[in-house]
Order: structure tokens, then C-alpha cells, then sequence
């Protein structure tokens, strides 16, 4: 099989490390991404020296773009022509629209967690549910909190066995840059269950769960406490070891210096990855304590790149790159370079 074509619509968050996943894929190419404005994400890549060519979507303004000499390679229609697959990150909503241009060019497409789950023929988890992406036409990945919540449980799930999962997610309110927001020396409910318990019980329908979630005025990551009820009773020692070995966990304590959110973004940047990211959640030694029969811990969502090696798998699956979940999460992890710790 030669290299799977693959092109980017949206350049925003998550359009930009998605772009850079895909060109660390050594049996993926990727063709360009495609955007509407010169925003700064593509300012950037321009004096990057435009890595990634660049195709316009609809309605996009070439002489904006002339204006500030970045290069346009083509249009957006132009960029289906040459892909087997798009990952759209387009703003919500979008997605639902582009899919129609997917369709009429016969691209395969992967939908990010802002659009509805009806867009696509599965909601897909790259270690929960690999199967059932396979060779399927458009897969929807779940939010980052549901894509780092769900690796967590089905850790212990395919370790020992769950039943039910109650969560509680402290969710950062905005990503880095973004001012549409405005929440300042307060805290916001939300009405539970929330969304991330509804999407697991749909990517895992063994599973009753149930959550609540609460807005802070923070940026750098969320936050979620999880109490897992299994078939037997699970050790805080047998959790441990379940967590330990799982490649997309990095298990951490206090007493290394993992405080909160902002210790792992810190600790990302001076790992020198790019943007500060950090591919794996990070899960608290510490907050591991048996409950009766349940166990409870805290794992810290990096909001802006968790969902991108599940969005590897998305590709490996529809394309049939790996048939096997197995095989198709250690290709991805292989070329993202997340190992076991």
C-alpha cells in the first residue's frame, strides 16, 4: 500500500497539530490544509516557510492572502481532489456543510468533537472501538475530555472490568488566545449528566456512567475525577499497574512536582514539545484510592492535543491501514513517539 493521502480543513487548534500528526505518519502524506482567512495560525505557517501547502475554502478572499505574499496552492475542491481522507476541524457546524463536498468528491472524512455525532457512521475511540471504524466513510471523534476519559476507563475495563463510572470534569473554560469567553473569579455549573458521560456510554455501552461538570476560568487543561465501579473489586496496586502500562497515560505525583494542570503544560514545554504539547493524559499516583469495592483517581486532560493520536487511529481504521486495533494504535504511537514510561 502507498502512502495515505490526507488533507486538513480548518487550521485553527486542533487543525494545526493535526497537520504536524499526520506529517510525522511516515505511511501518510500530507497533501495541504485549507482555511478561510489569513488568520495568525496561517501568518505563522507562512513565515514557518509553508511546511504545508495551503488550499482555500469557499468564500475565502485570495487577495487577503496576496496581500501578506501567502502562498495558495489551490482551492479547496482542488485539495479533495488529490486526498483519500480529510480530517475536518472546521468551527461546529461546518463540518455538517463540508461533508457534502466530501461526498460528491467520494473522500473519506474523520469530524472532530464539535459536530454532532449524526454526521458521521461511527463515533469512534482509537483503543475503545477501533473495530468498528474500519473501513468505514466518516468517523467522529469524541471531545478531549471524552477521547482522555475513555482511555482511562478502558484501561481498567480491559484489565479487570467495569460497570459503572460516576465523573466530575473541572473543565478549563477557554484555549490559550481565545476571548469569547469571560469567566473571571467564578465557577459555572453546568446541568448534569454531562455530555463526556453520555459519549462514553455511547463508545462503551457496557458501561452506565454519570457526570457533572463545572467551568473554571483557566486555560491550560481539564481536570476530571473519576470513581469506577468494577465487576470485582479493583486494588489501588492493580490499578496502578493497568495505568503504568497503557502508552497514551503518563502517570505522575505531587511530590515530583505535578500540582495541576499547569505543571504538565510547563513540564510539556520544557520537554521542548511543540506548542507545549502533550500527546498523553496525565494521571495522578496519588489520587488512586480504593472506595469500598470502587476505585477512584484524577487524570489531567491537555485539551488542545489529546484527540490527535486518536485521530491517527481514525485514519489507520477507515483506510484500512491496520484492521487490527492493536496494531493501528502502536503505528500511531510508534510515529508520535509515545512509549510506555
Amino acid at each position: 500500500m502507498g502512502k495515505i493521502k490526507v488533507g486538513v480543513a480548518g487550521y485553527g487548534t486542533i487543525g494545526q497539530r493535526l497537520a504536524d500528526g499526520v506529517h510525522l505518519q511516515e505511511d501518510m502524506e500530507l497533501v495541504g490544509v485549507a482555511d478561510l482567512a489569513p488568520t495568525l495560525s496561517i501568518r505563522a505557517l507562512k513565515e514557518r516557510g509553508m511546511p504545508y501547502d495551503l488550499y482555500l475554502v469557499d468564500g475565502a478572499d485570495k487577495s487577503r492572502f496576496d496581500a501578506l505574499s501567502i502562498p495558495v496552492k489551490g482551492s479547496f475542491n482542488d485539495l479533495l481532489g488529490k486526498v483519500d481522507i480529510m480530517l475536518d476541524s472546521a468551527p461546529g457546524g461546518v463540518g455538517i456543510k463540508n461533508k457534502e463536498l466530501y461526498e460528491k468528491a467520494g473522500v473519506k472524512a474523520v469530524f472532530q468533537g464539535g459536530e454532532k455525532n449524526s454526521v458521521a457512521d461511527v463515533f469512534f475511540h482509537g483503543y475503545a472501538n477501533y473495530n468498528l471504524g474500519v473501513g468505514a466513510r466518516y468517523l467522529k471523534l469524541t471531545s478531549c475530555n471524552t477521547t482522555g476519559l475513555i482511555r482511562a476507563v478502558d484501561c481498567l475495563d480491559r484489565a479487570y472490568g467495569i460497570e459503572k463510572v460516576a465523573i466530575t470534569i473541572i473543565r478549563r473554560v477557554a484555549d490559550p488566545g481565545d476571548y469569547h469567553r469571560g469567566l473571571t473569579n467564578a465557577l459555572q455549573m453546568d446541568k448534569a449528566p454531562s455530555h463526556q458521560a453520555v459519549d462514553l456510554m455511547t463508545i462503551m455501552p457496557h458501561i452506565k456512567a454519570t457526570g457533572i461538570l463545572v467551568h473554571t476560568p483557566v486555560t491550560h487543561g481539564h481536570i476530571i475525577t473519576v470513581v469506577a465501579s468494577g465487576k470485582q473489586k479493583i486494588t489501588r496496586e492493580q490499578a496502578l499497574e493497568a495505568f503504568r502500562k497503557h502508552p497514551r497515560i503518563r502517570v505522575v505525583s505531587i511530590d515530583e512536582g505535578f500540582l495541576g494542570n499547569s505543571s504538565f503544560f510547563k513540564y510539556a514545554r520544557d520537554l521542548g514539545n511543540p506548542r507545549g504539547d502533550m500527546y498523553e493524559i496525565g494521571l495522578w499516583e496519588d489520587s488512586i484510592v480504593e472506595t469500598g469495592n470502587d476505585i477512584m483517581f484524577a487524570i489531567n486532560i491537555p485539551q488542545e492535543s489529546v484527540t490527535i493520536p486518536e485521530t491517527m487511529d481514525a485514519i489507520r481504521a477507515a483506510c484500512k491501514m491496520q484492521e487490527k486495533g492493536e496494531d493501528g494504535t502502536a503505528a500511531t504511537n510508534k510515529y508520535l513517539k509515545i512509549k510506555n514510561r
